[in-house]
């Protein structure tokens, strides 16, 4: 499988499991991402994406973006959309 790279961590919230992102590249609900690098190696759907605080379906680059995250991830932690 073919990724690509969509963006970095910059934040991770533990109690609600919630990773903010810089994003690169686009992103949409049902995209598969690849989170890699600084002990995380998992990919997972997107299911919630939120930009201040209000739920969108697209996300466009040079945003950030809150996903809901099934696994802890720390800041740096690469991100790659699986195509």
């Amino acid at each position: 499988m073919a990724e690509e790279f969509v963006g970095t961590v910059t934040h991770y919230f533990a109690k609600p499991a919630v990773a903010v992102l810089d994003l690169t590249a686009s992103v949409r609900l049902g995209d598969v991402l690849h989170f890699s690098g600084h002990g995380a190696d998992f990919q997972q759907s997107v299911g919630s994406l939120q930009i201040d605080h209000a739920a969108v379906e697209t996300a466009s680059p040079g945003t950030e973006v809150a996903i809901q995250v099934d696994q802890r991830v720390r800041e740096g932690t690469q991100v790659f959309r699986v195509t």
